[in-house]
């Protein structure tokens, strides 16, 4: 019989340290959610962006009763073996509603959280149980190791209270936007929620407590969510090009037989041949045709 783990304020000294506000609370439905809701309040507040500068703001779990993942799925976590964190930013609205670059911002998430996961393997000096254990982005908004799901992203835009709306909305305002991510970082084998699942210590040998690796693990995101998004902020269309090259080398789906699952409840197969310039999938048939892929489940056949 599974024993039910029970839930504790995550202690994060080091993440404190870097982040301009961390919330952490032992239980709650979604950290999205709960950033969401201080925005909208006001009791979780963010500077306005500057030139060269910006404010990340951190909202952290034990454990959610309703993860979400995109498309309405469910994101399962378990308290003390999975970090479930919120990553919230101020972003000039322009940016966050060009859909000729938005798509970036998902792809910058995921590269984040790859950077902080080997950052925090190599700082203590652990090392993968087999030499091919390399960490891997699925498109659009999945970590995967060994072609399993370790861990899940999901990025979500919030109005704060200072900004107008509809026709009172200016482009020079900020937006935030706030990034979900959820990591298996020490599930044992028995508790993964599903087949297609994994965690990283079932993938690396001489990582440190749960603890520590959360907040290492975070500490390096806030750190990596500042100096991308400062850079991406600065010169979109350019890091667009140069992000495009970056996750073109970790991207698991690239040269796979892959089958893209609508929300429409339609299917396309075929070819993950890379990325286009706004961060859409490109998928080739069968018949050489090439396919733009921006919201669909990828899975590998």
């Amino acid at each position: 019989m599974m024993i039910a783990l029970k839930a504790a304020t995550p202690q994060l000294p080091r993440t404190t340290a870097v982040a301009d506000h961390v919330v952490a609370v032992d239980e709650t439905d979604s950290t999205n959610a709960l950033a969401a809701q201080m925005i909208g309040d006001g009791s979780l507040t963010l500077p306005d962006h500057q030139d060269g500068e910006l404010a990340v703001a951190v909202v952290a779990a034990d454990r959610q009763t309703a993860g979400r993942g995109r498309n309405g799925h469910k994101w399962v976590s378990q308290p003390g073996r999975c970090s479930t964190m919120s990553y919230a930013v101020r972003i000039p609205r322009a940016i966050a509603t060009d859909e000729s670059v938005n798509g970036w911002l998902q792809m910058i998430a995921g590269l984040v959280t790859l950077d902080a996961l080997n950052g925090m393997i190599e700082e203590y000096g652990a090392a993968p149980n087999q030499p091919d254990c390399s960490l891997e982005l699925k498109w659009p908004n999945d970590v995967f190791c060994h072609g399993l799901k370790l861990g899940g992203l999901l990025s979500e835009l919030v109005i704060p209270p200072s900004s107008g709306t509809g026709t009172d909305a200016d482009a020079d305002d900020d937006v935030v936007i706030v990034f979900g991510v959820g990591l298996n970082l020490a599930l044992g084998a028995c508790r993964l929620p599903t087949p297609q699942s994994t965690s990283l210590q079932l993938h690396v040998s001489g990582l440190p407590s749960f603890g520590e690796m959360r907040d290492a693990v975070a500490e390096r995101q806030v750190e990596g969510f500042r100096e991308r998004l400062v850079k991406f902020i600065a010169d979109p269309k350019g890091q667009a090009e140069s992000l495009r090259e970056e996750v073109k080398a970790v991207c698991w789906a690239r040269g796979r037989q892959v089958e893209a699952h609508f929300t429409d409840g339609t299917t396309l197969t075929g070819e993950a041949i890379g990325l286009n310039e706004d961060a859409s999938l490109i998928l080739r048939t069968q018949d050489g045709t090439d396919h733009t892929v921006r919201t669909a489940d990828v899975g590998v056949l």
